[in-house]
């Protein structure tokens, strides 16, 4: 089942006329901001269930608001002393010699459970904006 909106386009136009795209801008970047926050949560959850050290968790970082092909994103990493970046991806994946580590799929699993918790976060930030 799908569903079509009509007048999405104009009515984006009409708010960015009255309010200006700074103040536009202004508003997506808080309301990608309220997002992350509420998927960090999530993801931290999961994360706590196979830490060692905690050097994961506290290595989650956000990073600024940026237009990334004319949309406006913003990116969750790692990034710290402890360089987890560089095994993120095997806790998440697996390797050859352990397919099946205890964090696998934490990630994948924080992004489904933090989805509606996500899109409430940004709607009410939105809602608070404009």
């Amino acid at each position: 089942m799908s569903v079509q909106i009509k007048g999405l386009n104009k009515l984006l136009a009409d708010l960015e006329k009255r309010l200006g795209p700074d103040k536009i801008r202004n508003i997506s970047d808080h309301a990608l901001k309220e997002g992350a926050r509420v998927f960090i949560e999530e993801l931290k959850a999961q994360f706590e269930l196979f830490k060692d050290t905690g050097a994961s968790i506290d290595e989650i970082t956000i990073s600024e608001p940026m237009t990334i092909g004319g949309v406006r994103t913003i990116k969750i990493h790692w990034r710290g002393p402890d360089n987890r970046y560089r095994i993120i991806h095997l806790n998440e994946w697996g390797t050859v010699k352990n397919p099946n580590p205890r964090g696998k799929g934490a990630i994948a699993r924080a992004m489904r459970n933090a989805e509606n918790a996500y899109k409430a976060a940004v709607k009410e930030a939105v809602r608070r904006g404009v």
